[in-house]
């Protein structure tokens, strides 16, 4: 069974809150932080490291 990288995400992202509740600004935050690395000069370092 092939399940989208999105649909993934989401179900994991909630689960992480309501299991573990989270404050909501260190949520914000990682993913502010994700989304800048992914689209930054260091994401040709990063992709290979994380497979």
């Amino acid at each position: 069974m092939d399940v989208p990288l999105w649909l993934a995400l989401i179900v994991v992202g909630w689960l992480g809150v309501k299991l573990i509740r989270p404050p909501w600004w260190l949520v914000a935050v990682l993913l502010l932080c994700g989304y800048l690395l992914a689209d930054s000069l260091l994401s040709p370092v990063i992709g290979p490291a994380i497979k």
